[in-house]
């Protein structure tokens, strides 16, 4: 029979789960005191809402039942009923957004267990818990249990706190430390070494729309709920790597790659036209699939080919396809002898595994080759993957293609939204189907073609990075971009009416080109891009959605003083983005967090609550 204890505690991990809260609190425009440039600016404090304003976001306390309309009522209501002064423990362990986001879901879990977050103690229940808290004791004991990246997943679901917690507190660039780069990566690195638990894991929907779970060749990842033990983490990623390069044994998938003409013709025509690279060169193609890329370099010459490929079945495949061809390394009877026939050796198994198959010497290769890119170019994180066995069996100087890859943003406009087509439908208007997807896509990224007529900004770059000489940890990054508009009749006059130059911004757009530059393909360097503005691909492109559009126009116009920046009255002349990529806790899926301000004509500036989405 169970104790009343755990019949307390499981009701109280259901309530907070189940619990669901309303909007998020509009913030509005605030003067600018300094220069633009730069980003110290992001975390000073928003104009209060306007008192006339109703809020529906309902934020529940850490410890109790009771419930607050504002942060700051449940921080005060926290630190005079409870002794959990969130606003003094920020202050004295100086954490960044991220770390006193950390803070939030340390506690909760703490709570959930009726145990003390400060000290340690298991209670027998909630109530006894309450009875238990107490004055801060030791503040420093605290940082390091705040290192656990378990903490970087919210514990409760939908938890508005998460989101609103920066947003309307007094003084907060009073406490507010600067965003350390380094500190940054290290708390959203390695999110798949969280520990999971089987019984939470499940599989998500496969899709025949680009959508998140990804269509074609981007499915089959495993969907995970909460955290466990080591065992039960190693066994899920096992799943979920099984799963992804099961999905891969998909004929339709390599017949949509190879049949992508701009992805393969960029790896054939560098790989063949750069002759003092790959002529005798031992190469290694990392994610081989078919054998396509190891296929050119031994028609270019190369000496040996080191096939790597996951899927037992592909593997199998690329191996027949190298002896159909003459290019197998493999030998075959001829008349009582065994002679060799081409170059290419096909290993099946992950690259990380590689010496369990084939011995190959470390630093032995010339040409480490792979195809590795996913949708917003890191979703799928087999980048990590590269940069291991470049680490491990590269040269030293020797060539990795392609050795640069960077990420570019602009801004869409209405085309970019299925708003268009659900307006008129064989004549009937359907408009509350398109209104309802726009608002699902501010959740979910979407992947799609994006027509350059829909792009309404400039363009920018958001990273870059070199894959010969970048660290493995740097996959996850931080980035600012500025944003202008760019779109028909902005370079009219100042006399020209607000309304013929103003649009709205209902989102980002973000593409990835490749380069083959001429550091290692002398002879002919090559570019693969997935750009709006260039023939489309299969990796299409990766759309984040506003929660609400941006009104932007020329810095000639000027708006109504009054008026909140990015309205129609006071469009933004420029968008600051602030955008973080990192591997997600689900292996093989990244998280993008998305933070918006709008710089209005005179100065003005208004910022956005951040934005979260998850691709998976």
């Amino acid at each position: 029979m169970a104790s009343n204890d755990s019949q307390d505690q499981e009701s109280r991990r259901i309530e907070l789960m189940d619990h669901e809260f309303g909007v998020e609190k509009e913030l509005e425009e605030e003067s600018e005191d300094e220069e633009v440039e730069g980003w110290d600016d992001w975390e000073a404090e928003n104009d209060d809402v306007d008192e006339g304003e109703s809020s529906d976001t309902d934020f529940l306390c850490f410890f109790c039942h009771s419930r607050y309309g504002s942060c700051d009522a449940l921080f005060d209501h926290c630190s005079s009923s409870h002794h959990f002064d969130f606003r003094g423990i920020r202050t004295g362990l100086g954490l960044d957004f991220y770390g006193a986001f950390k803070l939030i879901n340390y506690v909760r879990s703490q709570v959930a267990e009726h145990r003390c977050w400060n000290c340690g103690v298991a209670c027998q229940s909630n109530q006894d818990l309450q009875n238990h808290l107490h004055e801060t004791v030791n503040i420093e004991a605290i940082n390091p249990l705040l290192d656990d990246e378990r903490y970087l997943k919210p514990f409760m679901k939908d938890d508005s706190l998460l989101y609103n917690f920066g947003e309307d507190e007094e003084g907060e660039d009073d406490y507010a430390v600067p965003i350390d780069k380094e500190e940054l990566i290290r708390d959203l690195k390695n999110y798949e070494d969280i520990s999971i638990d089987d019984d939470h894991a499940d599989t998500c929907d496969k899709s025949g729309v680009k959508v998140v779970s990804a269509s074609n060749e981007k499915n089959g990842v495993s969907s995970i709920e909460h955290a466990g033990s080591t065992g039960g983490k190693l066994k899920e990623i096992k799943n979920v790597n099984d799963n992804y390069f099961g999905a891969y044994s998909s004929f339709g998938i390599h017949r949509e790659m190879i049949s992508d003409k701009v992805r393969t013709d960029a790896y054939r025509q560098v790989i063949l036209k750069n002759p003092s690279l790959l002529k005798n060169a031992v190469v290694m193609d990392v994610g081989c699939g078919t054998g396509i890329l190891s296929l050119f370099a031994a028609r270019a010459g190369a000496s040996r080919v080191i096939a790597i490929e996951a899927s037992e079945k592909m593997a199998a495949v690329a191996t027949q396809i190298a002896m159909d061809n003459g290019l197998w390394q493999g030998k075959i009877p001829n008349g009582g002898f065994n002679q060799p026939t081409g170059v290419i050796e096909v290993v099946q198994g992950m690259v990380e595994e590689l010496d369990k198959s084939l011995q190959v010497q470390p630093q032995s290769v010339d040409v480490l080759v792979s195809e590795w890119m996913g949708y917003c170019l890191l979703y799928e994180s087999m980048l990590s993957s590269v940069l291991f066995a470049r680490d491990r069996w590269l040269k030293p100087g020797g060539a990795i293609l392609p050795d640069t890859a960077t990420i570019f943003v602009a801004g869409f406009g209405r085309g970019g939204t299925s708003l268009p087509f659900w307006e008129n439908v064989y004549g009937f208007n359907m408009s509350c189907i398109g209104k309802e997807l726009v608002g699902d896509a501010a959740q979910t990224p979407i992947v799609d073609i994006v027509d350059n007529l829909d792009i309404v900004t400039s363009s920018a770059v958001l990273q870059t990075f070199d894959l010969a000489t970048m660290k493995p940890d740097e996959v996850d990054f931080t980035a600012s971009a500025v944003l202008e508009p760019c779109f028909g009749g902005s370079s009219g006059s100042i006399t020209d009416d607000l309304e013929s130059l103003t649009t709205l911004c209902y989102g980002v757009v973000l593409w990835f080109e490749t380069g083959f530059t001429s550091r290692f393909c002398k002879e002919m360097p090559g570019v693969l891009s997935t750009s709006p503005y260039t023939p489309k691909t299969h990796w299409s492109q990766t759309i984040l959605t506003f929660r609400e559009p941006i009104a932007i126009a020329s810095e000639k116009l000027i708006g109504d003083r009054l008026a909140a920046v990015g309205t129609d009255a006071c469009p933004a002349t420029k968008i600051h983005l602030r955008i973080s990529i990192a591997r997600a806790a689900e292996h093989r899926s990244i998280d993008i967090s998305l933070e918006i301000a709008g710089f209005g004509p005179d100065g003005r500036r208004r910022k956005w609550p951040a934005q979260l989405f998850s691709l998976r």
